[in-house]
C-alpha cells in the first residue's frame, strides 16, 4: 500500500531505541493472553520489510519504482508501516492441563500513540489512534503470529507526521497495540504490549 505526495524528502539520521512488553487485562477466561514479541518494521524505502523492536517510520521514501518512478525522477510516496505480534497463552492455575476448549482467537485491535514528555494530544502531538481487524486462534500451549497495519498511509497525510516531510525534525513515541479476543467458550480476552515508534524524513539509502 501507498500513496504519492507531492512533495521532495530531506534526509536527517536518527538513532532508535527498542521497547516491548505486554500487560494483561482481567477476564473471566482461564486464560492468559501473553505478547511474546512486538515488532515493526516499513514496507518501502530503506529496511523495508526488516522488523525489529523499534520502528523507523519514515513519513516520505523517494520511489525509483515502478515506472514512471526512476534513479533520476523518483516519486515521493508514502508508505504503510506494519507490525508483527507473536501471542501465546497460558493457564491462570498451573495445575491444569489446557484443552481445546482454551483456544483463544484473536479478532480486532487498537493502536494508540504517546510521547515519554506527556504531550498526547492526537492530531497534535501525536497520530490518531485506530482501530483495525486481524484473525487468527492460538491453539492450546501453542503460539500465533499476526502482522497487522502499524502505522496507517493516511496518518502520513495528516498533522503531526505530514510537517515531518519538510524538516529534520524527528518525533519520538511509544506505539501501544492492544488484541483483542475470546476463548472458544466465549471469554472475552485482551492483552497490550509497547514498542518505540520513531517518525521523520529519513532518506531512502
Amino acid at each position: 500500500m501507498r500513496r504519492s505526495l507531492p512533495f521532495i524528502a530531506a534526509t536527517v539520521l536518527a538513532a532508535a531505541g527498542i521497547s516491548c512488553g505486554d500487560a494483561v487485562t482481567q477476564s473471566t477466561s482461564p486464560m492468559l493472553l501473553v505478547i511474546n514479541a512486538l515488532e515493526g518494521a516499513p514496507t518501502g524505502g530503506h529496511g523495508a520489510n526488516t522488523f525489529s523492536g523499534n520502528l523507523v517510520s519514515d513519513v516520505v521514501v523517494l520511489a525509483t519504482a515502478p515506472p514512471p518512478c526512476t534513479a533520476t525522477a523518483p516519486c515521493p510516496t508514502v508508505f504503510v508501516d506494519v507490525g508483527r505480534v507473536t501471542l501465546a497463552s497460558q493457564p491462570k492455575n498451573i495445575t491444569v492441563q489446557p484443552t481445546s476448549n482454551n483456544q483463544i482467537t484473536i479478532s480486532r485491535y487498537h493502536v494508540d500513540y504517546i510521547r515519554a514528555d506527556g504531550h498526547n494530544t492526537p492530531g497534535v502531538d501525536v497520530p490518531y489512534p485506530f482501530d483495525g481487524a486481524v484473525t487468527g486462534t492460538i491453539p492450546e500451549g501453542g503460539t500465533l503470529i499476526l502482522t497487522f497495519e502499524l502505522v496507517r498511509t493516511t496518518a502520513k497525510e495528516e498533522a503531526p507526521l505530514a510537517q515531518l516531510a519538510g524538516n529534520p525534525s524527528v518525533l519520538h513515541t511509544i506505539a501501544r497495540v492492544t488484541f483483542y479476543g475470546r476463548d472458544i467458550v466465549g471469554n472475552a480476552i485482551s492483552v497490550t504490549g509497547s514498542m518505540n515508534v520513531d517518525f521523520g524524513n529519513f532518506g531512502d539509502q
